[in-house]
């Protein structure tokens, strides 16, 4: 008899030190009372998920049309310095600042369009020049031979996202790019 009270009261500890839903045997019990809160979980957690993969794509779209237009930018200054305009669509009357823009739009992979450019063009560190429509552009706007010319565009970008777009100016991203070089003795 005493073999099976402390046999009893060993097992009552045993249930007793277990937490709660596994028996003593180490297997959860009332799986049925469980169903359906892994879901519950998902929809609690999901909408804050979503939104942080669309701010962090956001961004990431943001960055590259950063990089793009730098690369844009970069191509541009290189035929600028050569003193060219064969890349002018007006093949009648080529114009250098129009083969240098011309390039810049090529180079920018369709997104010169979006970023709403405009030039900010210094020659030689002195006074800056801003061009901001294409009614402004002008033939001495890179600059003559031996000149340092550092081309500036302005760009903003709209970003996509509705909880970010608070943190940026007018809900846009806007970013300057630049590049420095010396023409060419054309």
């Amino acid at each position: 008899m005493k073999a099976v009270r402390r046999k009893a009261a060993h097992e009552a500890g045993a249930r007793a030190a277990t937490p709660a839903g596994i028996n003593a045997s180490g297997r959860v019990r009332n799986r049925r009372k469980q169903g359906g809160i892994a879901t519950l979980e998902f929809a609690l957690v999901a909408p804050v998920l979503f939104l942080l993969l669309c701010i962090a794509m956001d961004l990431g779209v943001a960055l590259w049309v950063n990089l793009t237009m730098q690369y844009a930018v970069r191509e541009g200054a290189r035929y600028a310095v050569t003193g060219q305009s064969n890349l002018d669509p007006n093949t009648t009357n080529q114009q250098r600042y129009e083969a240098v823009l011309q390039e810049i739009k090529v180079s920018s992979m369709g997104l010169y369009n979006y970023v709403s450019p405009s030039y900010v063009i210094t020659i030689n560190g002195g006074t800056s020049q801003t061009y901001s429509t294409q009614a402004s552009y002008s033939t001495g706007m890179f600059g003559n031979p031996g000149d340092i010319v550092v081309l500036q565009i302005n760009c903003i970008w709209p970003l996509l996202t509705p909880l970010i777009k608070p943190f940026f100016a007018n809900g846009k991203f806007s970013f300057s790019v630049a590049a420095t070089m010396r023409n060419e003795g054309f």
